[in-house]
């Protein structure tokens, strides 16, 4: 059976015109009848070349202020008609309708009126109703019909008529019928989740236009794919392709440094989701050098992360470490030049993007959505709950803890000085284990924890954790609070001169 199809009549109604004037040439060129309307009748007829006006086929003008121009049986019948239906031929050519074999019509940019802070009534004028319809028509009849959904698949289609003198093949029609669902179903997302802002109805949308194909998932022997606009929120200036793990880290780290985002040259060193290397200097050299202090030998293979440009010096002591990505908000040419001196090693700018509000995990055959922990401590949280205060730099340390804290894997102690960390106790499922952990390792690395404080993601439910925070030479500690047992924490701290401060804000990361 020959399912090839030579096109002889086409529809063609866009709102971007973009790369659309070659297309036009060609199907005139080819000989196939065009009919249009409105902006895009005019666009032809500017070119030069007929078209049949759709309001010369329906014997309705566009009314209701363009609302409604091309819902009409003789439109939509011209498209969903089955050409090897005896009952639909017939009809065809009872009602005088004319065959649509190509179907051209993009939307309405709805989603970038959005963005635009318009106002709700431009929001609503920009939901598409004739484009969506003629779309969803026209890929549901691909058997018989071509859709073209996007200004994106202009080049394409111009290739395949210019190959194919307008002859067109089942697998082609398709293809993209394809794309056009892809297109009206990401439509229908924007707009219910426009309409569903404020998440009155629990139901979960999500549609993403870009993605990757990355070269395997967590492991080699795992799929792996990536889905978002990468391109967007980095300018990628060197380095290889980011595998799944990469991104899983490049993403701890953005969302790490954005606590640190409006203070003095921070520095970060990221090794699987977790800092092991955190400070804030007056220098964006000395918080990287501080910050690979606290942990040299996790540093290895680790993703780093800048709240400032990286320059030169930075660079060359960046150099002398094996690491997969270096991300900061720009880099001199010079630090680019020395960076560059490891074929592999990624290099990202990033970029001031919009990112989402919510986090979204698979969870058993379904999927739990969340509000991301946008709160983080400041002073103002601080309640001082023991006799003796904190000083003006114990706060300094306490916030910067704090903020680390509430990007490290529960449970999690966190200990800082200077703004330095310290050392970190990540993942564990005791609490007295994860302060253990963090004590040993800073001792490994010969920090002296004399004034050091601690944070934690979640309360004490005995005083165990400050006992042992003590008899390491901790000065202070920052907590939620929200213990039955609170005073039993609060009384060990006030008999033996430590000075804890309570937020009443739990920082789980899991």
């Amino acid at each position: 059976m020959n399912t090839a199809k030579k096109a002889t009549s086409a529809l063609i109604s866009v709102f971007h015109k973009d790369g659309l004037e070659p297309i036009v040439k060609k199907l005139d060129e080819l000989g196939v009848t065009l009919y249009s309307t409105g902006g895009t009748e005019k666009f032809i007829k500017d070119l030069g070349i007929n078209v049949v006006p759709v309001e010369e086929v329906t014997d309705y003008p566009s009314i209701l202020g363009g609302r409604v121009k091309t819902l009409h049986p003789k439109i939509f019948g011209g498209i969903l008609n089955r050409q090897d239906n005896e009952g639909d031929v017939s009809q065809m050519q009872e009602y005088e309708i004319p065959q649509l074999d190509i179907v051209i019509v993009d939307l309405y940019p709805f989603e970038k009126t959005v963005a635009s802070g318009a106002s709700e009534q431009d929001i609503i004028e920009k939901i598409d109703i004739g484009g969506i319809s003629l779309i969803r028509a026209a890929a549901k009849n691909y058997k018989d019909v071509l859709c073209v959904s996007s200004m994106e698949d202009y080049s394409e289609f111009l290739n395949l008529i210019s190959e194919g003198n307008g002859t067109t093949s089942l697998e082609d029609r398709k293809r993209f019928a394809t794309k056009a669902f892809n297109i009206s179903s990401h439509y229908d997302t924007a707009i219910f989740n426009y309409f569903n802002q404020n998440h009155d109805q629990a139901i979960l949308k999500i549609s993403e236009q870009k993605g990757k194909v990355l070269r395997y998932g967590e492991n080699p022997h795992q799929k792996g794919f990536f889905f978002g606009d990468f391109e967007a929120m980095f300018t990628k200036l060197h380095g290889k392709e980011l595998s799944y793990n990469n991104l899983l880290d490049v993403d701890a780290a953005v969302n790490l440094i954005e606590e640190f985002k409006n203070d003095d040259p921070t520095f970060a060193i990221l090794k699987h989701n977790n800092a092991c290397g955190l400070a804030t200097r007056s220098s964006i050299k000395e918080a990287y050098l501080d910050a690979l202090a606290g942990d040299p030998v996790s540093a290895f293979g680790g993703i780093l992360i800048a709240n400032t440009e990286i320059d030169g010096p930075t660079a060359e002591e960046i150099h002398k470490l094996f690491c997969e990505v270096v991300i900061a908000p720009s880099f001199t040419e010079e630090a680019i030049g020395v960076l560059k001196g490891k074929k592999n090693r990624i290099i990202l700018v990033q970029n001031e993007v919009d990112m989402p509000a919510t986090v979204v995990r698979t969870c058993l055959n379904g999927a739990l959505v969340q509000e991301k922990d946008f709160k983080t401590d400041t002073e103002d949280d601080l309640k001082t709950v023991t006799d003796k205060k904190p000083s003006s730099g114990e706060i300094e340390d306490l916030l910067f803890a704090s903020k680390l804290c509430k990007h490290t894997k529960s449970n999690t102690i966190v200990l800082a000085k200077n703004k330095q960390l310290c050392a970190s106790g990540t993942g564990q499922t005791s609490r007295v284990d994860a302060l253990n952990q963090a004590i040993h390792k800073a001792k490994s690395f010969s920090f002296d924890l004399e004034g050091a404080v601690m944070a934690s993601d979640a309360f004490f439910p005995f005083p165990d954790c400050v006992e042992i925070a003590d008899k390491a030479g901790i000065a202070s500690v920052i907590q939620p609070g929200g213990s039955i047992k609170d005073q039993l924490s609060i009384d060990y701290c006030n008999e033996n001169g430590l000075s804890m401060v309570m937020t009443g804000t739990r920082h789980f990361k899991h």
